[in-house]
């Protein structure tokens, strides 16, 4: 059987496409390489490569970047790479990942030193906990690999102090059909587009504008910040 953090990494992440439109557009608008933080298994790296662009993606896990010719082992919070990009991206609210502001700034600066001159960033964030009058939960994210049969479903999203939890019911059937379940929780820090703005203005970068991800059936709704180099 395959890394299991694999795995659910590409159950839960992998068929995500809400916002690939976005990139597509944003990449299309700029003429230099781009760089892709926390770039997972390769998602949006690879839809944007496939389309033509020079792409580089950084993620801190050695085992999602395996198989990705165009990635480097880094952390988004301190990573020196000797180049510049026209386009930074940053999916999948990767910035709420980190503890606080310090660690967010710690981002930000080293952003603001791989983007080009007239270079462009671009943050997903959910501001806040989605609320819907549908109490129904969406459908299981479902893979299927080597005969186990993998299955991850939201469940819970609620608010706790500066964090926002979000949990999701994991399911795993072995080949021989035996169930194994399990609840995960991602912990998201509380963020929004003017918080974000402010603590970009400190390390050099300036607002370049709002983007929105819609929200779709299975997934929550994304602000993206626009930040481009001080002059």
């Amino acid at each position: 059987m395959s890394d299991a953090s694999v795995i659910w990494h590409e159950v839960e992440c992998g068929g995500y496409s809400a916002d690939l439109p976005l990139w597509e557009e944003l990449a299309v608008d700029r003429d230099g390489p781009i760089l892709d933080l926390g770039c997972g298994s390769g998602r949006v790296l690879s839809h944007l490569a496939r389309r033509g662009h020079e792409m580089c993606g950084l993620d801190l896990d050695p085992r999602l970047i395996s198989e990705l010719e165009d990635a480097e082992l880094g952390d988004a919070r301190d990573f020196a790479l000797n180049r510049r990009f026209a386009l930074v991206l940053a999916p999948m609210q990767l910035l709420q990942l980190f503890a606080g502001a310090d660690e967010r700034k710690r981002c930000l600066r080293c952003v603001a030193e791989h983007l080009t001159a007239d270079g462009l960033a671009a943050f997903a964030i959910v501001e806040g906990v989605p609320i819907s009058d549908d109490d129904s939960l969406p459908l299981p994210d479902t893979r299927e690999v080597d005969g186990w049969v993998y299955s991850s479903q939201a469940i819970e999203t609620l608010l706790d102090g500066s964090w926002i939890r979000a949990r999701r019911l994991r399911q795993t059937v072995s080949p021989a059909g035996e169930l194994e379940e399990e609840v995960s929780e991602d912990l998201l820090h509380v963020l929004t587009a003017v918080m974000l703005e402010d603590e970009a203005a400190q390390v050099g970068l300036r607002p370049a504008g709002y983007r929105v991800i819609p929200q779709t059936n299975d997934h929550v709704g994304s602000t993206v910040v626009l930040l481009g180099r001080e002059s």
